[in-house]
């Protein structure tokens, strides 16, 4: 579950970094924030030693959730 977490936190790290490089369109900020906060949510060692009783099964599924939501917020309103 660690290194899931970690190749999450990387992979949503890096796409909130090349969002916030390019800016494309509208709203990018926000989907530039979402996915950094979805890299705090999925490290691993930040989370170590399980605070708020999280564990990091439950942070894991939840950043998978947001990444998976994603799509329904890039849709026009």
């Amino acid at each position: 579950m660690a290194l899931l977490g970690w190749i999450i936190s990387f992979g949503t790290l890096f796409a909130g970094l090349a969002l916030r490089q390019d800016m494309p369109a509208g709203g990018s900020t926000a989907i530039a924030n979402g996915l950094f906060m979805a890299a705090f949510l999925a490290c691993p060692t930040i989370w170590q030693p399980k605070p708020l009783g999280i564990s990091r099964g439950q942070r894991v599924v939840a950043v998978v959730a947001l990444i998976l939501c994603l799509p329904m917020v890039m849709l026009p309103a």
